[in-house]
């Protein structure tokens, strides 16, 4: 059966940031992602999951100044040395908190980039990528990019599924990945369902995410029919997590009856 992770940064709003690792535990979940931990003690994060029964199977590489707008730098010209120390500083967390995966987000490019401009862009990306999957080999770390539509973060660098894939396929590192977050997918390509039938035995995709579509709210409100996609899923043999990453309507504990029905229904 499917497993799913908490996100800490949209569920739990109600609780103050360190005490969402028990009102998630207490909803049943054995894991937990986020996007960002350096604000927080390392070791204090990692007493909240061990306190609570909880793994940590996901965080974002630091994205640049994220106050101020920037949704990661990997593919900015210009910006390698503030990449790879930032790479450094999330293989630091990964080994306190005993994660074994990073989502590294692609950056912004402005709507008039020239299509040589993009090709450069495109070369930075990758020769990041490529040097940084090859420091997080040795320790066991799988970094993972993700298509973000353009609806939520206009001019995000990495739309489609097809081209994260491509990208993957052409750096060839094994512990370089694809994060597909069905809701993004949903609104950019849709056919969900050929999607998880052609990439998740591809072996490329480490990692699932949620959310109802079009309001990303609770992921049985919208478009989406959960359950035929968490039977897929589940008929793939999909062994990785599924992040629930969505704003809950009202109290996040109060809007997991989609969960619970669903757990119910395959016990």
């Amino acid at each position: 059966m499917p497993r799913f992770a908490a996100n800490l940064s949209m569920m739990y709003a109600e609780h103050d940031f360190p005490d969402r690792f028990a009102a998630a535990s207490a909803d049943g979940f054995e894991a937990v992602e986020y996007l960002f931990p350096y604000a927080y003690d390392a070791g204090e994060l990692r007493r909240r999951l061990d306190d609570h029964g909880l793994r940590q199977v996901l965080f974002n590489a630091p994205p640049g100044d994220w106050e101020s707008g920037e949704r990661g730098i990997a593919s900015l010209p210009g910006r390698e040395a503030e990449f790879r120390s930032g790479i450094e500083q999330a293989l630091e967390h990964t080994t306190a908190l005993g994660c074994h995966q990073v989502h590294v987000m692609a950056g912004l490019v402005p709507p008039d980039t020239t299509p040589d401009r993009r090709a450069a862009h495109r070369e930075t990306y990758l020769a990041n990528l490529a040097r940084a999957a090859e420091r997080a080999a040795p320790l066991g770390v799988d970094l993972l990019i993700e298509p973000i539509n353009g609806r939520d973060m206009p001019g995000y660098f990495l739309h489609r599924q097809a081209e994260a894939h491509a990208i993957v396929q052409e750096i060839g590192a094994p512990n370089l990945k694809v994060q597909l977050d069905l809701y993004h997918c949903q609104i950019v390509e849709g056919d969900l369902t050929t999607t998880l039938r052609r990439d998740l035995p591809t072996g490329r995709v480490a990692h699932l995410q949620i959310a109802g579509v079009p309001d990303r709210h609770e992921p049985d409100r919208g478009e989406l029919d959960i359950r035929h996609l968490f039977d897929v899923v589940d008929e793939l043999g999909f062994e990785g997590w599924i992040g629930c990453e969505y704003h809950p309507r009202a109290g996040t504990s109060e809007g997991l009856g989609w969960l619970k029905n669903y757990r119910g229904e395959r016990a």
